[in-house]
C-alpha cells in the first residue's frame, strides 16, 4: 500500500469529472487499499479518487470510530433523496475550514464494490452526508461552493494566505 497525495483546493484537477469503472481488476483494488491508507492517515472519513487525482467513480468512507467499517463504493448513484439535515463537513482538500452543508437526510445509493458486485444501501444522518459529500467530488464539485459567495470569498483568502506563509 501506499500514501498518495491529496490535491487541495483550490486545485483545478478537483472539479474534474469522474469516469465510470468498467474493469474492476487488481489495479482497482490496489487503488481502494492506497485511497483506504490514505484517508485514514490523514485522518479522515471519507476519500473520493478525485482527490488523489485519480479522475474513476471511486469513494471510500468509513465513519466508525475503530476504522473497522471501509465501506468502497464504485460508480456510486444516488437512487432516492429525501428529508434535509444541516450538517457541518470539513474536507482533507480543504483542511481547516468546516461550515454548515444543506443535505438531504436519507439517501438510497446504488454502487458495485471493488469486486464489481452491485448493492444497494440506504443511509441516513452522517452517512448520508459522507455518501454526498463523496459524490460531489466525483463531479468536479467541493463542499464549500455550496456557500455564499462571501464566505466563499473568506475561505479563499484564507487559504491563499495559508498557502503563501507555508511556501
Amino acid at each position: 500500500m501506499a500514501l498518495l497525495p491529496i490535491l487541495r483546493y483550490p486545485d483545478p484537477r478537483l472539479h474534474t469529472r469522474a469516469t465510470p469503472v468498467s474493469l474492476f481488476d487488481a489495479e482497482l483494488r490496489q487503488l481502494v487499499a492506497d485511497m483506504a491508507e490514505t484517508m485514514y492517515e490523514a485522518p479522515g472519513i471519507g476519500l473520493a479518487a478525485t482527490q488523489v487525482n485519480v479522475h474513476k467513480r471511486v469513494v471510500i468512507i468509513d465513519i466508525s470510530e475503530d476504522r473497522s467499517d471501509l465501506r468502497v463504493f464504485v460508480n456510486p448513484e444516488i437512487i432516492v433523496r429525501s428529508g434535509e439535515q444541516s450538517c457541518e463537513e470539513g474536507c482533507l482538500s480543504v483542511p481547516g475550514v468546516y461550515e454548515t452543508v444543506v443535505r438531504a437526510e436519507n439517501v438510497t445509493v446504488r454502487a458495485m464494490n471493488e469486486r464489481g458486485e452491485a448493492f444497494e444501501l440506504e443511509a441516513d444522518g452522517l452517512l448520508a452526508v459522507c455518501i454526498q459529500h463523496e459524490i460531489d467530488h466525483l463531479d468536479g464539485k467541493v463542499f464549500i461552493e455550496y456557500l455564499s459567495q462571501l464566505k466563499l470569498g473568506r475561505i479563499k483568502t484564507r487559504l491563499a494566505k495559508k498557502a503563501r506563509i507555508t511556501a
